[in-house]
């Protein structure tokens, strides 16, 4: 019943989103207080579209299922710290993601509040978060602390 319920919150979420579209520059600028969502209002609606067919890829279900109260446990033991790639970001699709350097990245919404309710601040739940971001410093503890994926260096 919960997958179900999951699912179904999830297609009302993508549904919600796509109609939302015109109005979302506006909207994200009044709640995050940011102009520039609607002085670049073409950019922002071009943004929002790529943003919801990432999210329509996994993370709003992994959202519905996992963290929207539905894990109680989490089995894994996640080490590291993030470096700034930007790959969590939905592989760097989320409208809010913005560059910080050579190949850095930050969110723009950061310390809004309402980010605490996103998928973002659960990032990364378990093991198929880092595996489904390639992520290169987050990684699944086993008691003898090595990587479950592979940590590339940084490309200079």
């Amino acid at each position: 019943m919960r997958h179900r319920l999951a699912h179904w919150a999830t297609h009302a979420l993508i549904g919600c989103a796509y109609l939302s579209v015109p109005v979302a520059p506006a909207v994200a600028s009044l709640v995050f207080w940011r102009r520039r969502y609607l002085l670049r209002y073409r950019t922002t609606m071009r943004k929002t579209l790529t943003h919801i067919q990432a999210l329509r890829q996994g993370p709003a279900l992994h959202y519905f299922r996992d963290v929207a109260g539905q894990v109680k446990q989490v089995p894994e033991h996640i080490e590291g710290e993030c470096v700034q790639c930007g790959n969590c970001c939905m592989n760097h699709q989320c409208m809010f993601l913005e560059p910080a350097g050579a190949e850095k990245f930050q969110c723009g919404i950061y310390h809004s509040p309402l980010r605490r309710w996103s998928n973002c601040g659960s990032f990364p739940l378990h093991g198929h978060d880092i595996a489904r971001y390639q992520c290169p410093s987050y990684y699944v503890s086993g008691g003898q602390d090595k990587p479950v994926i592979p940590i590339h260096p940084a490309r200079t």
